[in-house]
Parts: C-alpha cells; structure tokens; sequence
C-alpha cells in the first residue's frame, strides 16, 4: 500500500494562493462587463440641425466637434481651423445669432440649431455690409483669420444693438455706441496674426451705420 501523500501549505502561501485565484476570476468577470458595455454604447449619433438656411442631416462620431462637422462633412471650409483650442477665433461661426468657437463646441450639442457660417452671409456680387467693409478698408492680409472675424463682427454688433434703445441708428448708433474701445474688447478673442486690427476696426464702425 502506498504511503498517503502529505502536503505541507503553509498560511502565507495559501493567502496568496486566493489572492491570486479571485484576481484571475476577477479579471475575467471585469473583461466581460466592459466588453458588454462597450458593446451597448453608441458610438455614433443622429444631429439634424439648420446649415445658412438649409436643413442638414449628419451621422457624425460623438467626438466631432461642429467645426470638424462644418468642414469635413458639410464640406463648408470657409470656417477655418487654426489653434483647434479656442485661442485663435478663426473657427468662430453663429449659433443661433451668438458667435462661437466652433472648434470647442460638439456637433451633437447642436440639435435644431441656427448655424450661420461665412458661407452664408453673401456671395460674390451681392456681399454682407460687413463683408463689402472689410473689403473697402483691407481688413485682412492673408485672410486665413477672416471669416471668424467677420462672422464674430456681425454677432458683435448685434451684441451692441441688443444694449441701445431701438430708435438709435445709423450715423448715431456709430458715435455713441460702436466705439473702437468698444469693439476691441468686444473682438479681443479673434487673432489677426497679421495685424490688419486698425482696418478691422474701421470696417466694423462703417458697418455699423450700416442696415444689415
């Protein structure tokens, strides 16, 4: 007959013994429950939302940022794209009549809105007062900061009009509102690299006695 075979497991080696059984079973039970959330999330989303006037309908990545929706799906690349961390104001679009930055701002967080982009203020022939003034004072050199800042000169006008008694206007409006102090501060998160502000400026003024 032989002799029983007689383990010796000492307490420590039996703890890690456990330990290292339930970190195992642990692992495994932790990869399912991610897999099966992953599984469950929704990755992609619906936004329908108001384009310069046109209905647009997108599947976009929940990730993607309205400009990167503006651009890439829209394919409306006159919103430009420069420091892509809202420093710049080059990406600044309307959304429903408020400038933003649309590089910070997610596509999804926009179902049935107004977006107005440079694309649709005016076009050749028949251009936005704003437009028609930067182009009468050379607002712009390289024009890559443009759009976003005359995007971000109209909603600032009507930030300032929004402040004014309705029967001040015109020529008035110009002299006791629109004051360069005023625009730029008003304008100090759109960068012109290459230092078109005073022309940008006087534009602005003219604008503003401007019916728009």
């Amino acid at each position: 007959m032989q002799n029983p075979i007689h383990l010796e497991i000492s307490r420590r080696n039996l703890l890690i013994s456990s330990a290292a059984s339930a970190a195992v079973a642990g692992a495994a039970t932790g990869q399912v429950a991610a897999q099966e959330a992953r599984d469950s999330m929704q990755f992609m989303s619906k936004v329908t939302l108001t384009v310069n006037g046109e209905s647009r309908s997108l599947d976009v990545d929940n990730r993607t940022t309205l400009l990167d929706a503006l651009r890439e799906h829209l394919h409306l690349t006159g919103t430009k794209k420069g420091c892509d961390h809202g420093q710049c104001g080059a990406c600044t679009v309307m959304v429903d009549g408020r400038r933003v930055n649309s590089c910070l701002s997610l596509a999804v967080m926009h179902e049935g809105d107004q977006v107005t982009t440079i694309e649709g203020l005016g076009k050749p022939g028949a251009l936005h007062p704003m437009q028609a003034a930067f182009v009468k004072h050379d607002g712009f050199q390289c024009g890559y900061c443009t759009p976003g800042q005359i995007c971000s000169s109209v909603a600032v006008l009507e930030e300032i009009r929004a402040n004014v008694p309705s029967h001040v206007t015109g020529d008035l409006m110009t002299q006791t509102a629109v004051t360069p102090a005023e625009i730029r501060e008003r304008m100090s998160g759109n960068i012109c690299r290459c230092g078109a502000y005073s022309n940008i400026i006087d534009a602005i003024v003219e604008a503003a006695g401007t019916k728009t």
